[in-house]
């Protein structure tokens, strides 16, 4: 079992940055995948990116070359920077966490992009 919570989430302009960050209550390298969804108003979750216990990442296309999803074991933590935001980057970023075939969430952190 595993408690996961967000930070880091806000609100900025087109092109700006931000990084999320992911507190887990156990060690991050027992969390396999562990990663980042998002949903937008009216659309499904979907996935931003993910990392596996030996270290492969997977991105969505939409985000590849913006998006760095990085792991400190040390802190227990998972971050997502986030670069040259775009608009449809808007939604609620979600940390997941899979241990022995349970998923686990957070409870989410709003990231508004506008103008």
């Amino acid at each position: 079992q595993v408690q996961v919570a967000e930070s880091g989430g806000g609100s900025v302009q087109p092109g700006g940055s931000l990084r999320l960050s992911c507190a887990a209550s156990r060690s991050v390298s027992s969390i396999a995948p562990m990663g980042w969804y998002r949903q937008a108003p009216g659309k499904q979750r979907e996935l931003v990116a993910l990392i596996t216990r030996f270290g492969k990442i997977t991105y969505a296309d939409s985000v590849k070359g913006r998006f760095t999803l990085s792991r400190d074991n040390a802190k227990n933590t998972v971050y997502l920077q986030m670069n040259s935001l775009k608009p449809e980057d808007t939604a609620v970023y979600y940390c997941n966490a899979n241990i022995a075939s349970r998923t686990y969430w957070g409870q989410g952190t709003q990231v508004t992009i506008s103008s």
